[in-house]
């Protein structure tokens, strides 16, 4: 049914994008909207990846400059059946993680330092887990498509404002077509979108407990990433609004209305979710340790599950943390693979 509802509104947005070309022009116009969205899924489908890492100033890691981060990742991706994605860091204090990627074999997930520094061990595996599910599920290419469409109808949009109401000889519905093509359809193809990536997360949610082994270290993680949020600002997200959909929660706002106008579905609702997983036994027991760091790590590993470790007034004292993944710039950053 997920995938039968996102087909659907991939197929509205499609028609939508070639309306509004039959607004602007008739037939000839419809036809000139699909060449140029044709193009534009091209491009997206070769470069998003790299576009949106760079947006994010986000460097590549490996096991030397960032093992535990690293090895998180490897054994999840292990865990799913999945090829090992490219690693990325971004230098951001709000907590916040995202995949990209046209396909499995060339995806890319990236967490931000914010969220390595203020989630436990387990947390950090949770929210990992749920961006090697989008990256399963294939969603990035599938936000991606529905990114550069919505776009794509707001450039047209543009167009009729300035040449529209000239060309009312080939506008099948004159002035009122040039109005339903500035100002309906990129608000309807904004409110698909935003259907697009709220089916999304429900799912991605459901299959990262399951690979991670725990819905209620994903729940934790939703709950601290959320509440950060909404007093951490994310200047490059702010900048680039349209990348959004692609992280785990919303970093340009902390909404907390489950409401048409939201990216993401209301964070209680998915911690509510979650928990009913784990009461209903979802997760496998031979997955519920997050996976560990390796030998050359000497970073702590954090509480023992989010909602059951010793409460922060009884904690041991916190040790030094190593350079690297938590929090630190590695040592030799990468840039986006070209």
């Amino acid at each position: 049914m997920n995938m039968m509802r996102t087909a659907m509104l991939l197929a509205t947005m499609t028609a939508l994008f070639m309306g509004v070309g039959y607004l602007i022009g008739g037939s000839g116009g419809m036809t000139i909207a699909f060449l140029i969205a044709a193009g534009m899924n091209l491009f997206s489908y070769w470069n998003s990846d790299k576009l949106v890492l760079r947006m994010n100033n986000a460097i590549e890691v490996d096991e030397r400059n960032a093992p535990e981060y690293y090895a998180i990742v490897r054994g999840l991706a292990a865990n799913a059946g999945l090829p090992m994605p490219r690693v990325y860091l971004i230098d951001s204090p709000q907590p916040n993680a995202f995949a990209t990627g046209r396909n499995p074999e060339n995806a890319a997930v990236a967490a931000s330092t914010g969220l390595l520094q203020r989630l436990s061990h387990e947390e950090v595996a949770a929210v990992m887990a749920h961006e090697l599910a989008h990256i399963e599920n294939r969603d990035t290419l599938i936000m991606t498509v529905t990114a550069t469409l919505a776009g794509a109808i707001s450039m047209l949009g543009n167009f009729a404002f300035f040449f529209g109401g000239n060309r009312d000889n080939n506008n099948p519905l004159g002035f009122v077509g040039v109005l339903v093509a500035m100002i309906v359809a990129p608000f309807a193809a904004m409110l698909v979108q935003m259907a697009i990536s709220r089916t999304r997360e429900y799912s991605a949610d459901r299959r990262g407990a399951e690979i991670c082994g725990n819905p209620l270290w994903l729940a934790s993680a939703l709950d601290k990433i959320a509440r950060n949020v909404e007093r951490i600002h994310n200047p490059e997200a702010e900048r680039n609004p349209a990348m959004a959909p692609l992280f785990i929660i919303n970093p340009l706002s902390g909404e907390r209305m489950d409401n048409l106008f939201s990216t993401h579905p209301n964070t209680e609702n998915r911690i509510a979710a979650l928990q009913a997983m784990a009461n209903e036994g979802v997760g496998r027991p031979a997955q519920r340790t997050a996976p560990q760091p390796t030998a050359q790590s000497s970073a702590p590993s954090g509480s023992q599950g989010p909602w059951g470790g010793r409460p922060a007034e009884q904690a041991a004292p916190e040790q030094p943390r190593p350079s690297g993944p938590w929090g630190r710039n590695p040592t030799g950053p990468k840039g986006p693979r070209s």
